[in-house]
């Protein structure tokens, strides 16, 4: 299958999440420990940030680490520890030289104090670019995302006077994505076909793309292919597609 697509060709999707699986599958299938798929995947992890810079989406979400995976081998926890230091302390210099804004949306309390110390010593020195907005969700998961949403709102008193759609409007500024555009696109690598309590109030209306292309990977062509079939989709947000003539 042809991936290549001429830059005038695309209609680039303002905003793209990715969740990045088949790490651990990839190094299986080499032979190799689950360790060298995640390498690997933060390799790539760099490839698609470059690539969607390159192409011209206006937000990237990547699906880092959930509030599930604390429940991994110990080693496997302390490799994707690891690699997030090497990354915050490798990477933030170039995330200022091309202009990219880092958000990390999940909660954060639950890391080392020096990881929570490179987040937001990235996240400071990057808070005026305006370039391609790179949020990596952390410890993350949509259920909680939702529940600490309504946890804010239950304390205000005028609510009760508020319409649905001012509701809506309020909760979503409480949400960890909140100054966010929901996502277009929602990918996943490596076949599996579910969210994973991934955005799951900000993915309503999102187009969804499986591919089994394991995240190690995963490249600007994957990428491009991703946004060719996102053009060839009829998004109408619940309605019918206006008729022509």
């Amino acid at each position: 299958m042809v991936r290549e697509m001429s830059e005038e060709q695309l209609n680039m999707p303002r905003h793209v999440a990715i969740i990045m699986d088949g790490n651990g599958r990839w190094a299986t299938r080499r032979g190799l420990p689950r360790t060298v798929g995640h390498r690997q995947g933060a390799k790539a992890l760099k490839r698609t940030v470059r690539a969607a810079g390159e192409l011209g989406v206006e937000y990237l979400t990547l699906f880092g680490f959930s509030s599930e995976n604390w429940s991994r081998p110990e080693g496997e926890i302390k490799e994707l520890m690891r690699l997030l230091r090497y990354y915050l302390r490798s990477e933030t210099a170039e995330l200022l030289n091309n202009n990219i804004r880092l958000r990390v949306v999940g909660d954060i309390s639950a890391f080392d104090n020096d990881i929570i110390d490179l987040i937001r010593n990235a996240e400071q020195l990057s808070e005026n670019n305006d370039g391609l907005f790179l949020s990596i969700a952390l410890n993350y998961g949509g259920r909680n995302d939702i529940l600490q949403a309504i946890q804010k709102l239950a304390g205000q008193d005028d609510l009760g006077t508020l319409d649905l759609p001012q509701i809506q409007d309020r909760f979503e500024r409480h949400l960890l994505t909140a100054g966010m555009p929901d996502p277009d696109m929602l990918i996943r690598t490596s076949g599996e076909q579910r969210i994973s309590n991934f955005l799951l109030w900000q993915c309503a209306y999102s187009e969804f793309l499986f591919t089994d292309t394991l995240w190690p990977d995963f490249d600007k062509s994957e990428l491009e292919y991703a946004i060719s079939v996102y053009n060839g989709r009829d998004r109408r947000f619940g309605g019918l597609k206006a008729s022509k003539g």
